[in-house]
This record gives structure tokens, C-alpha cells and sequence, in this order.
């Protein structure tokens, strides 16, 4: 009997805990044209859940994972007809940081900008621009980024890949409409970079999964299709589709002269949509005098030297560009934003070896969380905030073997089965990670009717992946997005 007991024992002290919830709610207030807004921020770890069969009986819901959010709800009555905005970013490894800090929350990090970035330790300010005007918020982290982890005992790597991220994600979105009684509001979802490719995905899994229909996707910094941007042997591509943004960046930094941007990138676009493909696909075949004209007109646009461009055969990859641009002053340029520039030891070297515009706002954007969950919304953990991690690595595309990562045939889906959905593109000029142009190329090749089109709203700004750093972008595109969410 004693044996038993002991054995008991020594099983409940190895048995996890069974988690639960630990949202923490706060009320705040803010200034918005004059007008007072009274808001409930909730901030906290949802437990998600599996239903589990055994021998093809129920045998009861076990928790699978801790994610963490960070929603924000006007005090007002409850009105069916406001909308709803689920955000996240991407990485894959990306927190939500920067989207609920840089443009959507109530309140924005002082970051500073390309030229001219805060000192540590930075700072808060309300945010006037605020989605919150028009939409309820609901940040949402991915398993292992932010607070959001497996439950212990759990595999995180279950939640490290395509589907098992977007079915994770759908979980949180299908449980928080549920519980706060949102089924009949309008939903939208925001995704940045991998959050874009996320939310289309999501927008067809949560339609054909739960019955859950959004209104609308803000897709900023788009990539749909992984062919458009990676640059593989044997994929032609992206060379083309990088160059208008190689001829931005070059722009920003004086390489054009006094030619306005407008008229540099429609040159750029041109070629790349007509004679560089024709050149890349000659290869060998192209006369002495026709890849001569190539690489003058190669080198013009990219702000390169012909000598360079002939060298790398007419193909510029990309972090070799943001290396090579500026190496006769020994400065590197930003993929992220190519209007930040860098430094590198060796000035000789080929890809850098820091992204200056990561580096460079980084430290705010992670104080600023974690100053702000803990003494502003008063949820406390000992737990790291991971804001970029490279723990859900290798992330897995086991879906899409053999073939390019792509979820462009999901979103036509999304959109003929809801030919009500409406998808808003934001795209930064100088964004050297998901360009500009791949993202028209797409759009373009999306497999909806003529009729759908006009659902798709495509606006562009003077900056990179997060164009809110650039303050005129911020405002400009704050206005964007709260004239898509409101219909207006």
C-alpha cells in the first residue's frame, strides 16, 4: 500500500500541470480626432487544444500549446457591425511586435528612422493613427515567438511548418470570436511578409475548415508565391522581378541624378517585364552587341558598374546587391529597407553580414514590448519575449515537396468561394525582401474572374518591409488601412 501511495506520488510530481489561461485585462484611454476612445486591452497566454480519439472513442481535449495575444476592445456597446482585425507578422520566427508598435496598436515605439535612429532606451508615445478607430485589434504570436510556447511535455517542432501554423492560428482566431461573441461582426485578417502568405492561407482554411468567412486581408510587405523571391539554380525570376527595387534603392542614394523616382522605376519595370526575361532566357545566344545593351542598361538601372554586372553573368542576387551597391564609400544597404545603410569590417566581403535595417531598429521595438506588456498592460513573465527567433527553424514545407511554396491557388479559392473578400496590398519601394514587383506579378496571375479584380486595393510608399518606419509612410498608410477596413 505504502509502495502505491509513493508511486502515486512520485507520478503526480513528474505530471505536468495542466495550463490555463492567464489573460490579464487593463483599461486605457486615447485621443482620437478629439474624440475620447475608452478601450479593455487583454493580454495573455490562450491554451490551445486537441480533441483526442482513442480505440474511435472521445477521449477528451489535450492541451497542445500556450499562444499568447495581446487583444484591444472599445468600452462602448457591443456592436455587431464593428469590425474585428487579427494580426501577426511573419518570419517564419516573427512576433507581432511589430505590426501592434509600428502602425496598428493604440500605442507606437519611437524608433526613429533611416539616418536618424533613437538612442537607447528609446521610448512609447499614443498612436492618433490607430486601426483601433475603426476595428477591434487581436495580436496574435506564433508557437515559440513572443510568450507563446508548447505546453510542456509538447513538440513545438508540431507547430514549426506551413499547415500546422495556420491550422495553430485559426484555432486562436476560431476560439477568441467564439468566446467575445464576434461571429457576426466583420472580420479582417494582417499579416506582414510570411503573415501575408499566412493569411491567405488562413483566409481559405478558416472558410472551408470553420465556416468562417473574413471580409478582408491587409497583406503589407506580400509574398504569395516563395518562387518569386528566392533565387535557385534554374529560376530566372526573381532577377527580373527585384530589378525596379534595385533601381529604388539605387534612386535613394543619388545614383540616378535628379531624375524622379516615378520615371526611374518605370523604366526599371519595363525592362524587367520585357527585354531583361528575353535576355536571361538567350544566355549564351545573346550577340556581343545585344549583352553589351543589357548590361549597360543592367548597370544604369541597379546603380551597379558595368564591369559588375557583366561579371555575375546579368543576374544580381540580392544580398550580394545590398553589399555591392555602396562599397566605393564602405557602407552595405538594408534588405529589410535599402534606405538604412551599414558597415562591414571587410569591405572586400561579398554578402554582408548584418542587415542594417533590422540591427538598426531592433533594440527599440524589443525594449518597447517589454517594457509595455509588464508595466502598461500588467502581464508578467519571466519568460524571454522573443521577438525574431530562429528556434522554429528548419520550418517545414513538407506540403509543397518537389514544388515552389506557393498559396496563390488558396487565396483564388478563398475568393471564389467568397467573392465578398476583399485583399489590400501594401508595398514599400525600397522593401529588398519581398519587392515590390513580384507582388504585382502575382496579383496579376491570381486565379479569380475578371469581376473580382476590383476587390484588390494596391497602394505603394517611399520606404522598406516596414514602411511605418518612415513617418510620412506611417501616417499615409494608417489612412490606407483604416479606409479599407471602414469600406470607405
Amino acid at each position: 500500500m505504502a509502495e502505491e501511495k509513493a508511486a502515486e506520488a512520485t507520478q503526480q510530481e513528474t505530471t505536468p500541470a495542466e495550463p490555463v489561461d492567464d489573460l490579464v485585462s487593463t483599461h486605457h484611454a486615447i485621443t482620437v480626432d478629439g474624440t475620447e476612445l475608452s478601450y479593455t486591452a487583454t493580454t495573455g497566454r490562450l491554451v490551445l487544444r486537441d480533441e483526442v480519439y482513442a480505440d474511435g472513442k472521445f477521449d477528451g481535449h489535450k492541451a497542445k500549446a500556450e499562444v499568447f495575444l495581446t487583444s484591444y476592445v472599445l468600452d462602448a456597446a457591443p456592436d455587431s457591425n464593428r469590425p474585428v482585425t487579427f494580426a501577426f507578422n511573419g518570419g517564419p520566427g516573427s512576433a507581432s511586435v511589430w505590426l501592434h508598435l509600428g502602425v496598428l496598436g493604440p500605442r507606437r515605439v519611437i524608433s526613429g528612422d533611416a539616418g536618424d535612429l533613437a538612442p537607447p532606451p528609446y521610448g512609447l508615445a499614443d498612436n492618433p493613427e490607430t486601426l483601433l478607430k475603426h476595428s477591434d485589434l487581436v495580436f496574435i504570436d506564433p508557437v515559440s515567438t513572443g510568450y507563446s510556447r508548447a505546453v510542456e511535455g509538447g513538440k513545438p517542432g508540431d507547430f514549426h511548418g506551413f499547415q500546422g501554423d495556420v491550422e495553430s492560428i485559426a484555432e486562436v482566431i476560431r476560439l477568441w470570436t467564439t468566446r467575445n461573441s464576434r461571429w457576426m461582426s466583420p472580420k479582417y485578417l494582417a499579416g506582414e511578409s510570411y503573415g501575408t502568405l499566412r493569411a491567405a492561407a488562413l483566409a481559405d482554411h478558416l472558410q472551408s475548415r470553420h465556416g468562417l468567412y473574413p471580409n478582408g486581408l491587409l497583406l503589407i510587405s506580400s509574398v504569395l508565391d516563395m518562387g518569386t523571391i528566392r533565387f535557385t539554380e534554374g529560376n530566372d525570376l526573381p532577377y527580373s522581378l527585384y530589378l525596379p527595387t534595385y533601381a529604388a534603392i539605387a534612386h535613394h542614394h543619388g545614383k540616378h541624378g535628379d531624375r524622379p523616382l516615378r520615371e526611374v522605376l518605370d523604366e526599371a519595370e519595363k525592362f524587367a517585364a520585357e527585354d531583361y526575361p528575353w535576355a536571361l532566357a538567350r544566355g549564351a545566344r545573346l550577340t556581343p552587341e545585344e549583352r553589351a545593351d543589357v548590361v549597360r542598361r543592367l548597370a544604369e538601372l541597379s546603380g551597379l558598374s558595368e564591369d559588375y554586372v557583366d561579371r555575375v553573368n546579368l543576374r544580381i542576387e540580392h544580398i550580394r546587391f545590398f553589399t555591392e551597391l555602396l562599397r566605393d564609400e564602405r557602407r552595405t544597404v538594408g534588405r529589410m529597407d535599402g534606405r538604412f545603410t551599414g558597415w562591414e569590417p571587410d569591405a572586400a566581403v561579398e554578402r554582408f553580414t548584418d542587415d542594417p535595417s533590422i540591427s538598426g531598429i531592433r533594440g527599440a521595438y524589443s525594449a518597447a514590448i517589454n517594457h509595455y506588456l509588464r508595466e502598461e498592460l500588467d502581464y508578467r513573465s519571466d519568460l524571454p519575449y522573443e521577438t525574431l527567433t530562429g528556434r522554429v527553424h528548419p520550418w517545414s514545407y513538407k506540403e509543397f515537396e518537389g514544388a515552389a511554396v506557393s498559396v496563390v491557388d488558396k487565396l483564388g479559392s478563398a475568393m471564389q468561394a467568397n467573392p465578398h473578400l476583399r485583399v489590400h496590398v501594401g508595398c514599400g519601394y525600397t522593401d529588398g525582401a519581398t519587392p515590390y514587383f513580384a507582388a504585382e506579378h502575382v496579383l496579376a496571375r491570381l486565379p479569380v474572374p475578371d469581376e473580382l479584380r476590383d476587390n484588390i486595393d494596391v497602394r505603394y510608399y517611399p520606404a522598406g518591409h516596414m514602411m511605418y518606419v518612415h513617418e510620412p509612410s506611417r501616417l499615409q498608410q494608417s489612412e490606407d488601412l483604416a479606409r479599407f477596413v471602414s469600406g470607405t
